[in-house]
C-alpha cells in the first residue's frame, strides 16, 4: 500500500496538481468524510481499476491492509492527533471516499461499519460531491449503512456473500443527509505545499553550437530566459570524443550514400 498526500511533511508521495478534479469534505457530529474525483493514473493506478475497500478490520481482524491505522486531529479537543479506530476508505473508478468515525463517542461506530464492502461509496458514504467543485461543509448524520425505511418500517439490508456472485440489485437507495455552511475554494488551495521546480529551461531558449574544422564541438552557448554560462568542450573530454565520433560516422555514411 502506498500513501499519497497533497502536502509534504507526512512521509508520503505527493499527489500531482490537477489530479484531483473535485473534493467535498463534510463533518457531522459523529463522523467526518471526504469524497472526491481523481485521475487515478496520476497516482500509479490503472485507469480501468475499480479498486475496493480498505478498513481497520479485514477478514482476520488484523486490518485491511494489515496494520492499517488512522490518526487525526478532527475530533481532538486540544488539536493533537488521536487514533481513530473506526474508518473505511473506497478507492477506484477515478473516485474515492473516506469516512472516519468520532472516537470520543462509542455510538458513532455504527456509521463506520465494514460489512458493506461490495456496495461502495453510494451506500457507505452517501454524498452530493460534484466533479469540478471543491468545498467543505457541515452536515447531518446519515442513516447507518444498510439501514433504510420502507413504508414507515426501518429495515436492514444484508450484503450477500461474494460466493453468490455479483450483486445485481439493492432494495433501497441510500438517503443523502442534509449539508450546510458550505465553503468553496479553488483546487490550487490543496497544493500550496508542493515543491516548485527550479532551473527548468525556457521554451524560448535556444542553443548555439560551434564546431572546429575536425567536426569536434568547441563551444556551446545558450540564450533566452534559461541561458547559462558559455561552455567550452575540449576534444579530449568524454563528451567531445563522443560528439566527434558521431560527426565522423555521419560524414563517412554521407560519402557512401551520395558519392
Amino acid at each position: 500500500m502506498v500513501a499519497w498526500c497533497t502536502k509534504p511533511g507526512r512521509g508520503t508521495r505527493l499527489i500531482p496538481q490537477g489530479a484531483l478534479t473535485g473534493v467535498q469534505y463534510i463533518k457531522t457530529p459523529d463522523y467526518a468524510q471526504v469524497v472526491g474525483f481523481i485521475d487515478q493514473t496520476q497516482i500509479n493506478l490503472n485507469g480501468g481499476d475499480f479498486g475496493g475497500e480498505m478498513d481497520p478490520h479485514g477478514a482476520d481482524l488484523r486490518g485491511n491492509p494489515i496494520g492499517g491505522i488512522f490518526f487525526s486531529s478532527i475530533f481532538s479537543s486540544d488539536g493533537n492527533m488521536q487514533q481513530v479506530p473506526e474508518w473505511n476508505n473506497f478507492m477506484g473508478g477515478n473516485a474515492f471516499c473516506l469516512k472516519v468515525c468520532n472516537p470520543n463517542n462509542p455510538a458513532s461506530t455504527k456509521y463506520c461499519q465494514n460489512i458493506y464492502d461490495r456496495i461502495g461509496c453510494a451506500y457507505n458514504v452517501p454524498n452530493q460531491a460534484q466533479n469540478g467543485t471543491f468545498e467543505a461543509c457541515q452536515g447531518d448524520d446519515m442513516d447507518p449503512p444498510g439501514t433504510y425505511t420502507s413504508n414507515g418500517v426501518v429495515m436492514t439490508y444484508t450484503q450477500p456473500a461474494e460466493s453468490l456472485g455479483p450483486i445485481t440489485s439493492i432494495p433501497y437507495t441510500a438517503r443523502i443527509p442534509a449539508s450546510s455552511n458550505c465553503v468553496s475554494s479553488a483546487s490550487s488551495a490543496l497544493y500550496t505545499g508542493l515543491p516548485t521546480p527550479t532551473n527548468l529551461p525556457s521554451p524560448s531558449a535556444s542553443v548555439v553550437v560551434s564546431t572546429g574544422s575536425n567536426g569536434v564541438v568547441t563551444t556551446a552557448t545558450r540564450s533566452g530566459a534559461a541561458a547559462g554560462a558559455s561552455n567550452t568542450t575540449s576534444p579530449n573530454s568524454a563528451s567531445g570524443l563522443a560528439i566527434s565520433s558521431v560527426s565522423i560516422f555521419g560524414a563517412v555514411l554521407a560519402s557512401l550514400l551520395f558519392a
